[in-house]
């Protein structure tokens, strides 16, 4: 009995602190403030059309989420906070959608991505009348790094740039086949140079020269360390979410947690008295310890994973169902509440087992095979369903150790 008081009271301590964290004016809201989706705290939405016509099939998965990594890199660059970037497959269609929350100023977020260059090479076909420039393999996918450099002759500046292995491999076979000819250096689809191959170049390293102040190569080093775009990419609509509307959702949602939760205590006391008392108090347990690992994991949150939550909430209290009425039967037989304590969380553990397992497998399922909102509500849910085990097996359990006494009256 002193083993199991000193237990609950360390869990009791432990919520109180947690509950002071995750309170947004606490002392943790500074060191790990909340994060919050575009949804609730308003920004700005972007959705590109990503293009892979010049991109064989097989190497479109990679080159798409090589996409989504450049602009992840290159908008944290500025400093926005939690981007949520993902690639949207629409028929034949492949869409990057970017969501910037916190950015009102649209015009800012479409120049912080659009200004990451796409660079690419091309050999130079010339004929009588014109000159055809043929694209190939190697574009800003294979790119690793660059720095500033400059020329042996007049200190003009350069932009170095450094390949993968696969890369490498691709400029050495393309050096080697136009050696003689020159080769087109594109950026942004616009010619930066046509530099004339004299040798096979081996190793994975490739300058670019032109008619650079410092300034500009330097700026030109910092988008292509930053990252270059693998694919490119057009702006096919955008949409500005006000954060009233944002804040307007917060506060319903909010809202709705706690309507949902008194609902279910009041339930659980009115149906199994003070038994029901215990199990609310757990269930207050677990919502205030499961805040508390949404906000140190971090996780962003939207009204999708506000929703995961929320159904939680009603799923914690489920196992305690089970546990309950696994005890009025044992007492019915006639064995003593503790023992029929003991029994009733031995015989309803297998139910809880499975029923929460299938909830998991569900969970992890929809994180890993589906993006943006339904992974946030997969993530929510399946950390409830883990925190609410321990509060229904182990907080309840301590509760009742506590303080359920073998008394004459029902246990409800």
């Amino acid at each position: 009995m002193r083993r199991s008081g000193l237990t609950l009271f360390l869990i009791i301590l432990v919520t109180i602190v947690a509950g002071i964290f995750v309170y947004p004016k606490g002392f943790g809201a500074e060191w790990r403030p909340w994060r919050l989706g575009l949804d609730l705290v308003g920004g700005s939405h972007l959705i590109y059309e990503v293009d892979l016509s010049n991109v064989q099939e097989k190497d479109r998965d990679a080159v798409t989420n090589g996409l989504r990594d450049v602009i992840e890199r290159r908008v944290n660059l500025f400093g926005v906070g939690e981007p949520q970037i993902f690639v949207a497959h629409q028929g034949d269609h492949t869409q990057l959608i970017v969501e910037l929350a916190g950015i009102q100023d649209i015009s800012v977020a479409i120049q912080q991505i659009g200004e990451t260059p796409l660079l690419d090479f091309r050999e130079v076909e010339d004929n009588a009348t014109s000159t055809t420039f043929i694209p190939t393999n190697l574009t800003g996918r294979y790119v690793t790094g660059a720095e500033l450099s400059f020329g042996s002759t007049a200190q003009i500046p350069e932009v170095a740039i450094a390949f993968s292995e696969e890369g490498g491999k691709i400029f050495e076979l393309l050096t080697e086949n136009n050696i003689g000819k020159p080769v087109a250096i594109f950026l942004d689809n616009a010619l930066v140079e046509m530099p004339t191959v004299q040798q096979k170049i081996s190793g994975g390293h490739a300058v670019i020269t032109g008619s650079f102040t410092i300034q500009e190569a330097q700026k030109l080093v910092e988008r292509f360390n930053a990252g270059a775009l693998p694919a490119p990419i057009t702006l096919i609509n955008q949409q500005t979410i006000s954060p009233n509307l944002g804040a307007d959702s917060l506060k319903k949602v909010v809202g709705a947690g706690i309507i949902g939760t008194l609902l279910v205590m009041i339930f659980m006391i009115l149906y199994y008295r003070f038994l029901g008392v215990f199990a609310s108090l757990a269930l207050l347990i677990y919502i205030v310890l499961t805040l508390a690992i949404f906000k140190i994991v971090p996780i962003t949150l939207t009204l999708a994973g506000f929703a995961g939550f929320i159904l939680t909430i009603g799923m914690a209290v489920d196992a305690n169902i089970l546990i309950f009425e696994r005890m009025k039967e044992e007492v019915k037989r006639g064995i003593s509440r503790t023992a029929a304590q003991t029994e009733g969380f031995r015989r309803a553990w297998p139910s809880i087992r499975d029923s929460n397992t299938s909830t998991i497998i569900t969970a992890v399922i929809l994180y890993f095979f589906t993006s943006s909102f339904v992974q946030g509500f997969a993530l929510t849910l399946l950390i409830g369903v883990l925190v609410s085990m321990f509060s229904a097996i182990t907080t309840t359990r301590y509760f009742l150790h506590v303080f359920l006494k073998e008394k004459k009256r029902p246990l409800s």
